[in-house]
């Protein structure tokens, strides 16, 4: 077997309880077989254009040559350096495919101007990249395509050799960038973003960047009959009902590296979950952990803990109520898609839609259509500037003060979102702040840099159940870049997303604090310290 999974305590008797009903139902060779019907009737049509999926190593498997021959040209013309630009599943899954592959490819998947500047000027002279959109319709990526044509023709090198484009067939990415002369991949359009791991999207960028893309398909079709099969043994079905059926349902879902190989999986995972169940008022709420985060040991009861580990023999010992998963990427890629499926089914949902997604863009797109002046800061601690939504800031004057109020609101089946729209390359000490604040709070505290987030966790954050509350943290910089063509620059982007985001939340009823640094790296301390009192 290529996946290996050991379940016990409430995970066990979900499985227990439930895969036989899987099994009878025909779960699985209806999924394969993309029966739309069954996430009910008010899905299914979202669902029979969404289960291309099932079949990505197939649709995928002739396009590997095109990439390696392209990959083969690229390297001929001294080009080494590959850059994705890209949002959601489009950029985690190959993220999480080089990572884990030892291989190289910047991943600019912010609006941060830092981090966008520090791209283009990262070996221009040597650099393809790779835009990723569904429909080029997503404005972080239409952005980067647009700054980096302008940093090619500036350089005097032909972007129209540099950059390579991955969309869905007859969209307006597609159109407009063969009608310009670009090398374009097509996707399946019957696969959703964040199911898109094993298509163009996850494939051309990976194999640009010189990962063994034939491998990585090799390893997910050697699980595919595994997880097609009506079997109580089929692991996607053991999964889907270890994570979405213990009774009371433990709705927030620790995914924690405990051995594995695979680098930056949780990302991966965390978004396909948060995005496909969080809606209704329901859904998994994913929380990444290290080994040693708090969350393991305070005994939280809606917590189901799944470890991602190693090779272990039959005899490896389980920790009670825990879930332990091991395989390769391409079959773990398969088995958590197939787990999810199985998930949105248990819990009554359409797995393949996002319906609150987009009130994010409408959002940001109102502000900088409008360009309002900024809301006034309520006071200034240090040099941070401190924002809240309705009144969860009323009666409080310093930074300390700020992040107590938020927690009051926190539920005890609450958890904490902490949101960073800085750059994450030059501040990855800001992710520090996530286990200090889970100590300080005894609930999961999720962390996820913005606007990437948005494409993922921002669904459940909206339409899954309402016991957020959310720590923004924003960033003022000299440095800026104008996006070539549009109205606005990237600084101002990234802040009408956070802003776009809060006032969106707060229209929820969501409670939001945002903390404007000015300094991110000077101003760290002060901010820990705030959060531990």
């Amino acid at each position: 077997m290529s996946i290996r999974i050991a379940v016990s305590g409430a995970a066990a008797a979900a499985v227990e309880r439930i895969v036989p009903q899987l099994v009878s139902d025909i779960v699985a060779s209806r999924i394969t077989g993309q029966d739309g019907s069954l996430w009910g009737p008010e899905a299914e049509d979202e669902s029979n254009k969404r289960l291309g999926w099932t079949e990505s190593v197939a649709v995928s498997s002739p396009l590997v040559p095109d990439i390696l021959a392209l990959r083969d040209k690229l390297r001929a013309d001294g080009v080494n350096h590959i850059v994705l630009g890209g949002m959601g599943g489009s950029s985690l899954a190959p993220e999480v495919i080089t990572k884990t592959n030892g291989v190289e490819l910047t991943v600019l998947d912010s609006t941060a101007p830092g981090q966008v500047l520090a791209a283009l000027a990262d070996r221009l002279e040597t650099t393809a990249v790779v835009i990723s959109s569904k429909s080029g319709g997503t404005v972080e990526t239409d952005s980067q395509k647009r700054a980096y044509e302008h940093a090619f023709t500036a350089a005097g090198i032909d972007p129209l050799e540099r950059i390579v484009i991955v969309t869905d067939p007859g969209s307006p990415l597609d159109v407009s960038a063969r009608e310009a002369g670009y090398r374009v991949f097509n996707a399946d359009p019957n696969v959703g973003g964040r199911y898109s791991a094993l298509t163009a999207f996850g494939l051309v960028p990976s194999g640009l960047a010189g990962v063994d893309i034939e491998a990585l398909l090799h390893d997910a079709e050697a699980m595919s009959i595994e997880l097609a099969v009506d079997s109580e043994d089929n692991p996607g079905l053991i999964l889907g009902a270890a994570i979405a059926g213990t009774k009371p349902l433990k709705d927030k879902l620790a995914i924690v590296a405990d051995g594995t190989h695979i680098v930056g999986f949780g990302d991966w995972v965390e978004q396909l979950i948060a995005e496909s169940t969080g809606k209704d008022g329901k859904g998994l709420l994913p929380v990444v952990l290290d080994v040693d985060a708090p969350e393991l040991t305070e005994n939280i009861a809606d917590l189901q803990v799944v470890r991602l580990v190693g090779d272990y023999e039959a005899t490896r010992e389980v920790n009670e109520g825990d879930i332990e998963i091991t395989g390769t990427l391409g079959a773990q890629m398969l088995t958590w898609e197939y787990a999810t499926a199985v998930a949105g089914r248990l819990l009554g949902i359409n797995p393949f839609d996002q319906p609150d997604v987009e009130s994010a863009k409408i959002a940001t797109r109102g502000l900088l259509d409008s360009r309002p002046e900024p809301v006034a800061a309520a006071f200034v601690d240090n040099g941070i500037e401190v924002r809240g939504t309705g009144t969860v800031l009323e009666g409080t004057s310093d930074l300390a003060g700020a992040v107590s109020s938020l927690l009051s609101y926190l539920e005890d089946d609450g958890y904490v979102a902490i949101q960073a729209y800085v750059d994450r390359v030059a501040h990855p000490e800001l992710a520090s702040l996530r286990s200090v604040l889970a100590e300080r709070a005894g609930r999961p505290v999720t962390f996820g840099w913005g606007p990437r987030f948005l494409h993922s966790t921002g669904q459940f954050h909206k339409g899954g159940a309402p016991v957020g509350v959310f720590l923004q943290i924003t960033e003022t910089t000299e440095a800026d870049l104008s996006i070539p063509d549009r109205p606005f620059t990237f600084g101002q982007l990234i802040q009408a997303q956070a802003a776009g985001d809060a006032s969106v939340l707060a229209e929820h009823g969501r409670p939001v604090v945002t903390l404007t640094l000015s300094d991110a790296a000077s101003q760290l301390p002060t901010l820990l310290a705030a959060l531990r009192k």
